[in-house]
């Protein structure tokens, strides 16, 4: 009987060259050389604009949040005493994320918003309108914080959520309670006639990403964005 010894030898260059190729990579790594990682083999070009994106948005959405803090201590007053603009930030924006917060009355993503300028809601109001923007963003993404080949995006639930975004910054500039006052302070105007719109500029950067990606993904798949007449002022909220 006949032994056949190229098979052992071939798998044994086989498995040398495959080992030469890690230790290649995990040295182009270390010498800071490549930002490669084994998770980039199952992601296209528009899983990596899509993870870009998603981190873009997440790091606007975390600077509304504290920019309205610090123009709302009020409201921030309202939670449980010693709860800092950082313990907030960690409610929203840990992983996983929490589904539904007990002081929204378990509510979250758009069916939260309306909390934040409902005048029988004595809570914090600005911590109801950013879970309400956080969760509905994340939604947009299928509440997912990173994207492989075979996952797929839906191109109207980001549309959708660009024109909630513009629906919320009329609300910020125009609800107000019973005694005309804003329920959430955001843009204004200093004492020397400045006009500070850089909430504003907040939400234009964030609906020009969502916009963005909504025609990225449509263009992708030869899928149809259906506009919407929605007007900014509307009571409801598209769904996502």
């Amino acid at each position: 009987m006949m032994i056949n010894v190229q098979q052992p030898a071939v798998q044994l260059c086989r498995l040398i060259t495959l080992l030469a190729c890690c230790l290649l990579l995990s040295g182009c790594i270390a010498g800071g050389q490549s930002s490669f990682q084994i998770t980039d083999l199952a992601k296209s070009d528009i899983d990596n604009v899509t993870d870009m994106h998603i981190n873009e948005v997440r790091n606007l959405t975390l600077e509304l949040m504290v920019k309205l803090y610090k123009r709302n201590p009020r409201e921030l007053a309202k939670a449980v005493p010693g709860t800092t603009i950082n313990d907030r930030i960690r409610q929203l924006f840990n992983k996983p994320r929490a589904d539904g917060f007990s002081e929204l009355r378990g509510l979250d993503g758009t069916a939260a918003i309306p909390l934040a300028f409902d005048p029988q809601f004595g809570g914090d109001r600005v911590f109801a309108l950013m879970a309400g923007i956080s969760g509905m963003l994340h939604a947009s993404y299928n509440n997912q914080y990173e994207f492989f080949i075979l996952d797929e995006l839906d191109q109207q639930k980001l549309y959708n959520s660009a024109r909630n975004l513009e629906a919320i910054a009329w609300r910020l500039n125009n609800r107000r309670d019973a005694g005309g006052g804003l329920f959430i302070l955001s843009n204004g105007t200093t004492p020397n006639g400045i006009r500070n719109l850089s909430y504003e500029r907040q939400f234009g950067k964030m609906i020009a990403l969502q916009d963005m990606m909504a025609l990225l993904i449509a263009d992708g798949t030869n899928r149809t964005i259906t506009k919407i007449v929605h007007s900014a002022a509307s009571m409801t909220l598209l769904p996502i």
